[in-house]
């Protein structure tokens, strides 16, 4: 049975931040106030108004120096910008006290889940991927004339979530932006994107990123068209018998709590590690207005 113990949650978030400095970035190359910030063992990223991957992750598993967290968020603050921290229910309490202290409010919270890539995981992923081919349902790696294609199809199935019995997105991007970001997205260094097609018609996309030996599954949409017909199902078996070829041993999924997103990958075998608190301590508006040349309200 796979077990989440401290060790492994930082492994995994050492990845989820290292995913966010990437975009990071990426977005120095177009943005002058792009920022990634080292604090506490982690990075503060912040790639432009609005955009998800602003955020601390990986915070907790190492001593925290409360003057350099101060340092980032002035930073923030003068970019008029929210800074969120993704916490892991592993990660160092004490560090979530402080946290509080420092006016950071829980707004949500994520759920990681994780799979062994055993041979018999990834045989039996192999069969199945071969039932879905059989049935309409084929994925395969996006080639570099498909941009736009896999573009549309993770743009357009973020754009039109799910209906799901849990608790609401604490996040609302609109599509022009999710654009852009998924369009960074594929810049990542060593992320692969998927394509499925259901009887020849574009159905959706993902994604995968290799590092550590973990295999991050991200970025999987369907087309609302294309949905309750296996797409997912087949893009999460082609991934993983690709992360297993590549020499993977564990896969790691991120989700909203009960979502349609957890319900799947959990029939796959996926077992829940650890919730990530998301807690956001909103910009002070005497340090924007310093940041800008304005004066604070007397």
């Amino acid at each position: 049975m796979l077990f989440a113990t401290t060790s492994l949650a930082a492994r995994v978030e050492r990845a989820e931040c290292a995913m966010a400095v990437a975009f990071g970035e990426l977005a120095k190359m177009r943005r002058a106030d792009a920022l990634t910030a080292p604090v506490g063992g982690a990075t503060a990223v912040y790639g432009g108004p609005g955009e998800p991957f602003n955020k601390l992750a990986g915070l907790g598993f190492a001593p925290l120096d409360e003057d350099v967290l101060a340092d980032v968020e002035r930073e923030f603050d003068r970019r008029d910008a929210p800074l969120q921290v993704e916490f892991a229910a592993l990660a160092d309490p004490d560090v979530a006290t402080r946290l509080a202290r420092r006016g950071y409010h829980l707004v949500n919270f994520e759920h990681v889940l994780g799979l062994e890539l055993t041979k018999a995981i990834v045989d039996r992923a192999a069969v199945e991927c071969d039932t879905h081919a059989a049935n309409g349902v084929r994925v395969g790696r996006a080639s570099k004339t498909d941009g736009a294609s896999w573009l549309n199809a993770v743009a357009t199935g973020f754009a039109h979530p799910d209906v799901f019995d849990g608790p609401p997105s604490h996040e609302s991007v609109a599509r022009d932006a999710l654009e852009r970001v998924f369009d960074d997205f594929a810049r990542i260094p060593g992320l692969v994107c998927y394509l499925a097609h259901r009887d020849g018609a574009l159905a959706g996309g993902a994604s995968l990123r290799i590092i550590d030996g973990l295999a991050q599954l991200c970025g999987a949409a369907t087309l609302p068209d294309h949905r309750r017909r296996g797409v997912q199902s087949a893009l999460l078996r082609a991934r993983l018998v690709d992360a297993a070829r590549e020499g993977c041993e564990l896969a790691i999924v991120t989700t909203q709590p009960a979502s349609k997103s957890q319900e799947n990958v959990q029939r796959a075998g996926f077992t829940l590690l650890y919730a990530r608190a998301i807690m956001v301590r909103q910009p002070r508006a005497e340090a924007t207005r310093a940041g800008t040349g304005q004066s604070p309200d007397p």
